[in-house]
């Protein structure tokens, strides 16, 4: 028994198109038919017509925008927002811009009065419609247009040809200078953006990662509308640094290939914006990812990368401590401590940071970064001194600093043969909420608890009480929780 394909089914539309090109009808034969047979809106007729999916008109709507961008910028199209251009002005959609519009109907083959019909023009601004009445591709299109047949209006004359062409291009200057952010709008994105770089330091990390998820999605919707060129850098370099939070924080949560996407999506913005500091900062929390990954070499080119941009903050002193972080894991001494003096060099240099909080390196945090050098050079002395400095100028410091400096300084101690002293440093650590222990500071509580077990204090009661403190502090950690998680992870 054979089974008729389902009226306005992917088979009942492929029959229908076959047996129309068969039959010699036109694209615009076939997309006419299926409105009036399955009631579809203009823009999913037009497509079935074609026989594409979503994503296969998405590409080529993305294929001919980046060949010959509209006034309204590049348009960046998926299957999703075809789908919801599709709907408009019905529910669940997304009104198509008017460069979206003009794209649609030039990758269809066909007019741009044939994607809209009566409810769209309803829709739509008069200004918008005017223009389109008038609007044509910019260059012809690889696939055919459809030939109008109907009787074309009277060429203008006279006074109402100059008239008309004045009421164009105020229609068009309307339309270009609308924006669907304003002002003050774009310094509230900017402001928040600093809240939570700040805030990061001091809160619960998950909360904070959460909380900058939902501005990076609300960066992202507003890309997707227009605004005014200067307004797009604006949040593009808004949006890269949200992603520069999100992957640092993602590497501070074990999730390393999760920190590597948001890391490459940040510094595609940072380059869609110009911005040389936004590109320095993507670059340093590159660089910390890599090398958290063990990738060293990988983590030095990036950091010499971004020194190159020479940011004006403090960017140019983290990123030199992150070469020197790397060189001495690799062994390198001589490369490690000529890094380092380029960061003291860049101290004197630096200028005020655009954003701040994880995305500046006061004092505090170059230390940290030194004392670990010179701790894996063989300078345990120098590495106690440079430790105890810090930590007295600024005692307030961020807490995954500070724990970093306190075990650097543990180990400094017990390098000196000093066991009671590594106890006395690790108890602020141990202190920590478990909400608060990221994946660097108990990365580094495993490698000194690794280096004790070698050496000969390891026999000692101090050792045992210090290894089984790690042990326990480890278990309840925030890369732990979120691998233990039953609760799938948010897209």
């Amino acid at each position: 028994m054979s089974h008729q394909p389902k009226s306005g089914s992917k088979a009942s539309r492929d029959s229908l198109r076959h047996e129309m090109l068969a039959a010699g009808c036109t694209t615009v034969d076939i997309a006419v038919e299926m409105r009036s047979r399955w009631r579809m809106r203009p823009r999913e007729a037009w497509r079935h017509a074609h026989g594409w999916t979503l994503q296969e008109t998405a590409d080529r709507i993305n294929d001919l925008s980046s060949s010959r961008p509209g006034p309204g910028g590049a348009v960046a199209a998926d299957a999703s927002l075809v789908g919801k251009w599709e709907k408009w002005p019905g529910p669940s959609s997304r009104r198509p811009s008017l460069t979206a519009l003009l794209l649609i109907a030039e990758v269809f083959g066909c007019q741009v009065e044939d994607v809209i019909d009566l409810e769209d023009r309803r829709a739509l601004p008069e200004s918008d419609v005017r223009i389109l009445h008038r609007a044509a591709p910019a260059e012809a299109s690889s696939t055919p247009t459809v030939p109008r047949t109907a009787p074309q209006a009277p060429a203008l004359q006279g006074p109402e040809l100059v008239r008309t062409a004045a009421e164009e291009s105020a229609a068009w200057a309307r339309w270009a200078e609308t924006t669907n952010i304003g002002e003050l709008a774009l310094e509230q994105v900017m402001s928040d953006t600093r809240r939570l770089s700040a805030d990061y330091l001091t809160e619960n990390p998950v909360t904070v990662f959460s909380r900058t998820r939902v501005l990076r999605d609300q960066v992202f919707a507003l890309l997707e509308g227009r605004q005014h060129p200067r307004q797009t850098a604006d949040l593009y370099a808004a949006a890269g640094y949200l992603c520069g939070l999100l992957a640092w924080m993602s590497s501070d949560f074990g999730r390393l290939q999760d920190a590597d996407t948001q890391g490459r999506t940040a510094w595609l913005c940072a380059e869609l914006a110009g911005h040389n500091d936004l590109r320095a900062w993507v670059l340093s929390t590159r660089s910390k990812i890599a090398f958290w990954g063990g990738r060293m070499k990988e983590s030095i080119t990036y950091a010499r990368r971004g020194a190159a941009y020479a940011p004006v903050g403090t960017a140019g002193v983290l990123l030199a401590c992150q070469e020197a972080d790397a060189w001495s894991q690799l062994g390198a001494a001589h490369e490690a401590r000529e890094a380092l003096a380029r960061a003291s060099d860049a101290r004197e240099q630096q200028g005020p940071d655009d954003i701040g909080g994880l995305f500046s390196c006061p004092e505090c945090r170059r230390a940290n970064y030194a004392s670990a050098v010179m701790l894996r050079t063989g300078e345990p002395s120098h590495a106690l001194q440079e430790i105890e400095e810090a930590l007295a100028a600024q005692p307030a410091a961020a807490y995954g600093t500070q724990s970093q400096m306190r075990i650097s300084q543990a180990s400094a101690h017990l390098a000196l043969g000093e066991p009671e002293g590594a106890t006395e440093a690790l108890q602020p650590v141990f202190a920590l909420p478990p909400e608060q222990r990221l994946e660097p500071v108990t990365h580094r509580l495993h490698e000194l608890v690794t280096t004790l077990a070698r050496s000969r204090m390891a026999t000692g009661a101090s050792a045992a009480a210090l290894q089984s403190a790690a042990e326990a502090f480890c278990l309840e950690s925030v890369p732990r929780r979120i691998a233990l998680s039953s609760v799938p992870a948010a897209s």
